[in-house]
């Protein structure tokens, strides 16, 4: 007799999701690591080379990621002097975060192998099933699925 309660983990949504996530996450660790930086480091020199001064709950909305974990990914990239965590000018409980000279220049050097990854994946993807996909990750990501917190 079949068991209906047995799990198809093919048709898992979450679970397809989660395992291309760490899929191209290697990807992208194995360019960056001459760098000495993970993917997820690198998108955290990014956003703050784009919008410096952010505070952790900003830069957490930013990256769609929990406070907590965001604040112990913080810690590495304080201690190498590629961020700096400072109180905010406008409330003293809130703190920002803002790139370094050493940031910068890190992120530089990084920035081309990140360019070389992009480029790989792109190509042995297909760039149209890569613009595809980006579109759907952020229509997903942007639905939602998942309403925001409040305060």
């Amino acid at each position: 007799m079949p068991d209906d309660t047995r799990p198809n983990l093919a048709i898992c949504n979450c679970r397809n999701i989660r395992q291309a996530a760490r899929y191209v996450t290697q990807f992208y660790d194995r360019h960056l690591a001459p760098t000495g930086l993970h993917i997820s480091q690198f998108g955290m020199l990014a956003v703050l080379k784009l919008k410096d001064g952010l505070t952790i709950n900003e830069l957490a909305a930013e990256l769609v990621i929990d406070r907590t974990t965001l604040a112990r990914n913080i810690q590495p990239l304080e201690r190498d002097g590629l961020i700096a965590v400072k109180p905010s000018p406008f409330d003293r409980r809130s703190k920002e975060l803002h790139l370094t000279a050493a940031g910068e220049k890190r992120y530089r050097e990084a920035r081309k192998y990140w360019l070389a990854a992009q480029a790989e994946f792109e190509t042995t993807f297909g760039d149209s099933r890569t613009a595809e996909l980006r579109d759907l990750l952020q229509s997903l990501v942007a639905s939602d699925l998942v309403p925001a917190q409040g305060p």
